[in-house]
């Protein structure tokens, strides 16, 4: 046991820990866990699981990680959580396992900051630079494309899936898909235009800005349907617009109105 490692933390002799990664005390990393170099984890943490954590992590205190799915059909089948590289994870979260009712895995990409109180249910997928803001929760099933922020007490209802660069105010509840770029609000989530301050700060040219403020007018200020939406946003050259056109044929839940 290295100095890295607080003599009080219980790691299984089965667990592949980096030699570089720092355990602090009363940690517990059971048999099937495997952490890369350079993650930090603080005091009571429970890893448990087949559970990947790669390079870089923080990972603070009081945090419950690969714990089996809460997921009534689920019967100890062998499933999986995978966390990428260099994410956060501030204290009190839950991050379960996936079931084979899916593909069986729970995905965190990289660069992620997750905060206190977070849920994160089976079966999840969650893409790279994303922030989960205090308390927000997401049921079994639900994917989040990048640099989507979750404000606050934002919940998900299962199977939903969450476009890239959007934001949701405090306490959002989201029952159906949210497309790309959007903001949302309220109690049964509806949309409050387009996350313009982020697409800014991640450098969208204006002309890529005006084209996403003139799709949002189609799909929400000129009465057409989702179909309609998608027949004019075709006739759009520009990859944004068509990854959320494509974003919005997909949807099985349809998305927010």
């Amino acid at each position: 046991m290295t100095s890295l490692i607080h003599p009080t933390s219980i790691i299984h002799d089965g667990a592949k820990i980096h030699e570089s990664v720092q355990i602090g005390p009363y940690t517990i990393i059971n048999k099937d866990v495997d952490i890369d170099e350079g993650t930090s984890i603080g005091s009571h943490v429970v890893i448990d699981g087949l559970t990947k954590i790669g390079k870089y992590n923080k990972i603070f205190s009081h945090n419950s990680i690969g714990q089996q799915p809460q997921d009534k059909k689920y019967n100890n089948e062998p499933t999986r959580l995978e966390i990428g590289d260099s994410n956060t994870i501030r204290e009190f979260c839950t991050i379960n396992t996936g079931t084979i009712q899916d593909e069986g895995v729970t995905r965190i990409g990289s660069h992620n900051w997750i905060m206190s109180y977070v849920h994160i249910a089976h079966d999840c997928q969650l893409a790279n630079n994303i922030i989960m803001a205090n308390n927000s929760s997401l049921a079994g099933h639900v994917h989040i494309d990048e640099y989507a922020i979750l404000g606050g007490f934002t919940l998900v209802h299962q199977f939903c899936r969450i476009g890239s660069h959007i934001m949701t105010a405090v306490g959002t509840k989201i029952f159906k898909d949210v497309p790309d770029f959007l903001m949302v609000h309220g109690e049964k989530a509806s949309p409050s235009g387009i996350n313009l301050e982020g697409l800014k700060r991640r450098n969208f040219t204006q002309s890529e800005i005006d084209s996403i403020k003139e799709a949002y007018k189609i799909i929400y200020r000129q009465n057409n349907t989702a179909n309609e939406a998608i027949e004019k946003l075709a006739f759009s050259s520009d990859p944004h617009i068509i990854k959320l056109a494509s974003f919005i044929k997909n949807s099985s839940r349809g998305i927010v109105r």
